[in-house]
């Protein structure tokens, strides 16, 4: 799979592991990357849960210095709206990471919402192919599992498109492996996965 280059560092710190960069990401890194451009002092970073959004938070928050909110919809909107004009006026990046950008994220304090419409958006998308091949890869291996390349590219074709698919997949491949002390195939997964509805159930079994 090939990565791009970005100047920031992956990861910042060795306890953390690495960010991994493809197009439906990358855009969210540039935007981080280039903090120093931003018209304000503040930045969105938005995408689903289990996406890596939070490290790629604490890799900017790293490289940059800057505040970290998480959470962000979920936060007093008085605390968000203090917080954005402590930023612009201590010149300090602060990076409020969602799971959705306004106007998505309904916001009812009026000073709130038009700052929050002015401040750039940093948005990691539903995982590519690249990115799912290198996520399942990774994740299988941090199991400790041998997961063979055909096997990779049957779940990529299969599961759902999401970062928390990945996981809930490894997860029902480690157990069933464990269980059964069978090694990964195929025929396992479609059984496995059919069974813990994360597939389509084959014709067969319908």
């Amino acid at each position: 799979m090939s990565q791009i280059a970005l100047p920031l560092a992956w990861p910042a710190d060795p306890r953390d592991d690495e960010f991994l960069v493809t197009p439906s990401n990358a855009r969210a890194a540039q935007v981080l990357d280039h903090w120093a451009t931003w018209p304000v002092r503040t930045a969105l970073l938005v995408g689903p849960r289990k996406s890596g959004r939070s490290l790629l938070a604490r890799i900017f928050a790293a490289k940059s210095g800057a505040a970290i909110i998480d959470d962000g919809q979920a936060r007093d909107e008085e605390e968000l709206f203090h917080a954005w004009n402590r930023a612009q006026a201590d010149r300090r990046p602060l990076l409020i990471v969602a799971d959705r950008a306004p106007p998505d994220w309904s916001i009812t304090l009026p000073d709130l919402r038009s700052r929050l419409g002015a401040t750039p958006v940093a948005e990691i998308g539903a995982p590519d192919d690249a990115l799912m091949h290198a996520l399942l890869e990774r994740k299988f291996a941090q199991r400790g599992l041998d997961a063979r390349p055909d096997l990779i590219e049957w779940l990529v074709a299969r599961i759902e498109r999401s970062h928390l698919a990945v996981i809930r997949t490894v997860d029902a491949l480690d157990q069933e492996a464990m269980e059964s002390r069978k090694r990964l195939t195929i025929p396992l997964a479609r059984t496995t996965l059919a069974a813990a509805a994360l597939i389509p159930q084959p014709p067969e079994a319908q």
